[in-house]
Formats: C-alpha cells, structure tokens, sequence
C-alpha cells in the first residue's frame, strides 16, 4: 500500500493515487451535506441556518487539522522520498504528540467561547441558541478530528490514498444513519446532527490510528524511536503554520462574509448554508488533486528529481480541469434541483438565494483549479510564504466588493464578490509556480531535507 511517486510518468501515477482520494474527500463532503439535508427537511429551515451559521466557525477549527495535516504529508513524504525510514518514524510520532496537544487547546477555547464567536458574526437570535449548541457538541470532536487528519496526511505521504478511503466510507455511512436516527427518528434537532458527527468521526479516527501505528511497525521495524523529535517538529511546523495561518486567513473572510450574510435573515442564511455546502464539496475535490501534487512534489524533491515536477503539474491541470466540468454543469444548470436537497418547496426565498450563489460562482471552477494546482506544487516544495501572500488579495477582493455590491443587489451582490478574490489569487499563484520551477523554491526544499 506504499507507492513511490518517483519513477512512473505522473499520467499514470497520478490517476491511480488520486482516485482512492477523491473519493474519500466525496464521501466526507457528502456526510457533512447529509446533515444539512437532514437539518433542513427534517427540523426545518432554522435547524439548517442554525448548522450553516456555525459552519465559518468550524471551518477555522477545520483549518489547523488540514495545516497539521499537509506538515506531516510534507516532511514525511520528503523522508520516504530520501529512504529514511526511521525519520519517516520519528516525524509520525512528533506530528501526533504536537497536533494532539493543539486540539486540547483549541477544545477548551472553543468550548467557553463559541457563543461569543456566534455573537461577533451578528447569528440571528432565532437561530443562535440551536447555533451554540451544535458548536458546543462539535468542539468536543476536535481531538478526533486532528487525529484523523493527520493519520490520512501520513498514509498520503506514504503514497498510500487507498486505506484512508476505507475509513471515510464506514464514517459516511455511520454518519448518514445516526442522522436519520438522531434527527428524524428520535427528533434531537441540531444537536442530534452533532451528535453524529462526532460518534462517526470518533470511530473513523480510532481505526485509522490503529491500522497506521501496525502498517508503520511493518515499514519502519520495532525499534524505538524518540516520540519527539525537536528539529521535525520545527519541520513539520515551517509547513503546517503557513497553511493554518492561509486557512485561517480565509476562514475569517468567510466570517466576515457570514456576519454580511446574517444581516439578511435566516431565509437567506439558509439559502447560502445549502448552497456553500455544494460548493465546498466541489472546492474540496479540487483540492484533494492539490495535496496529491503536494505529495508528488515533496517525494520527487526528497529523491532529488526536481526536473519531475512540470510534468507533475501539466497532469494535475488536466485531471482538474476535467473535474471542474460536472460540477459546473450541475450547478449552474441544476441549482434549482440541487437546492431541494436541503429544503422543501415552501422555503422560497431561501433557495432563490442559493441558486443565486451557486450559479454566480460554479462557472469560475474552470480558473480556481488552476490556483488550487499550483498551491499543490508549491507547497510540496516547501515555498510556504508563497502560498500564504497568494491568499490575501483573495480575503480583501471578496469583503470589500461584498460590502460595495450589497447594498445595490441585496444577498445577490454578496456572490458577485467571489469570482474577483479568485482572479487575483491565481494571476499571484500563477507568477509564485513560476519561480518555484525556475528553481527558487526547489533549492529552498531541498536545503531544508
């Protein structure tokens, strides 16, 4: 189940280890839709604003489990790439130990300050206490989260996309029939959505520890290794920090453009909690071609073929832009169709508002994957300041033209601002891919092996 990313062209290669891997993201992007449809058809449209209301929210926390995530595929994958296995050991333990440690903190703050965080958004008040409690249940899966997250970002390293697929598949399916029990059966509401986030995801994290923890004594032998390993922490962070500060960047965008959403009432709220669902679930497939291009790069480096990587990314352009087509179909021409997955016919205004959104944004899939291919590249090659400056314009971009267009187009104005952010953000990137070819960034990932 290890494959090495360094000898194969990437047309083939590449095909075979993003398959197991898109499909894991798709079934955990359909699970975190199934609760939104489950919110919304069976506690109504307040359950379902209530969820999407939080869902910025999470989505920060979301952000330092994905960073802990591509820090650990990184410095592993180098190692792998570099035949060092004991180094690929001791890096494995060092991301566990520290990414524990952080969701230990992050659970107790989110804990005692998640109303806050609902306030400073401007939640409106008949959906704030349902929003409070699905954020008081969700901090506690943190743990869980952080774990999975860097247990799949090891076996990616590894070269590995299939057995995280296994996982995702059980914690879908687990989710999904805990919903329907939790929310339609026994009529929990919101924190019966919660509720089944967490026990699916427990389980998912558990299992995937133990199967990595046996897989990493079969390729790494028994012998003891230090559980922390200072210099691969320092590693791991040069990574991790960049992305999570990325991540974050935008998550509190998103906040921002939240607490814009929020002043247009829970009907449109609603609106846009079905409709940003949808687009996550496309933005994040994208993605998962990003990270493959992340691990393909860093092994590639770490086994001093850097002349591997145009190739690497002439392949994930085309993959992407052949990704991109269905969901531009669907949304674009099924908005209506794909809305009445999260509401019934009597919420109007509310899947108005998500057609609006999700026919403005979904045809700029086709340039948006071409930014999310090149963070891919550069990421692996470690030329992580890139990565985060390619992020800001996109933040300013995407508030500052919400704010200008909502008052003339209501809600309507606030999609228009999307495709702007997007613009700027991969025109910078495209220029950062550049210098990392011509050298810049792969000396710089390879000086720090």
């Amino acid at each position: 189940m290890v494959t090495d990313l360094t000898k194969e062209h990437p047309d083939k290669t590449l095909w075979r280890f993003l398959l197991p891997m898109m499909f894991s993201v798709a079934f955990q992007q359909i699970y975190n839709i199934a609760d939104s449809m489950i919110a919304g058809k069976f506690a109504g449209e307040d359950a379902l604003a209530a969820v999407g209301a939080s869902y910025p929210i999470t989505v920060i926390f979301m952000a330092f489990a994905v960073g802990m995530n591509l820090g650990a595929s990184v410095i592993v994958s180098r190692l792998f790439g570099a035949g060092d296995r004991k180094g690929v050991k001791r890096a494995v333990t060092t991301a566990f130990a520290s990414s524990l440690s952080l969701a230990v903190i992050l659970t107790v703050y989110g804990y005692f300050f998640c109303r806050n965080m609902m306030e400073w958004i401007h939640t409106p008040q008949n959906i704030m206490q349902d929003g409070v409690l699905y954020l008081k249940i969700y901090v506690f899966g943190l743990i869980f989260l952080m774990l999975y997250n860097v247990c799949t970002g090891i076996f990616t390293a590894l070269g590995d996309s299939r057995t995280p697929l296994w996982f995702l598949l059980g914690s879908s399916a687990g989710n999904i029939v805990l919903d329907l029990l939790f929310v339609a059966k026994l009529h929990w509401g919101v924190a019966g959505v919660a509720w089944a986030t967490f026990i699916a995801q427990g389980i998912s994290a558990v299992l995937a520890l133990v199967t990595l923890l046996v897989r990493l004594q079969k390729f790494a032998g028994k012998e003891r290794v230090p559980l922390f390993d200072r210099k691969l922490f320092v590693q791991i962070l040069a990574i991790a920090v960049p992305s999570i500060l990325q991540q974050s960047v935008l998550s509190v965008g998103n906040l921002f453009v939240q607490d814009i959403v929020n002043r247009y009432g829970s009907a449109v709220v609603a609106g846009y909690s079905g409709a940003i669902k949808l687009n996550t679930f496309a933005i994040n497939i994208f993605m998962t071609l990003g990270s493959c291009l992340s691990s393909y790069t860093a092994q590639n480096i770490g086994a001093g073929k850097q002349e591997r990587i145009p190739m690497g990314f002439r392949t994930g352009l085309k993959l992407s832009e052949l990704t991109a087509l269905p969901f531009v179909v669907l949304y674009f021409g099924l908005g209506q169709q794909m809305m009445g997955l999260f509401l019934n016919a009597e919420s109007s205004a509310a899947i108005h508002a998500g057609v609006m959104f999700l026919r403005i944004v979904s045809p700029w899939y086709f340039m948006i994957v071409v930014k999310l291919m090149t963070d891919g590249i550069i990421r692996g090659s470690g030329a992580m300041i890139y990565f985060v400056i390619a992020t800001i314009p996109d933040l300013i971009l995407r508030i500052g033209f919400a704010l200008m267009l909502s008052p003339r187009f209501g809600s309507t104005g606030i999609w228009m601002a999307w495709p702007f952010g997007w613009i700027a953000a991969t025109v910078l990137t495209i220029i950062f891919y550049r210098k990392v070819k011509n050298g810049y960034g792969m000396r710089n990932a390879a000086g720090q092996k």
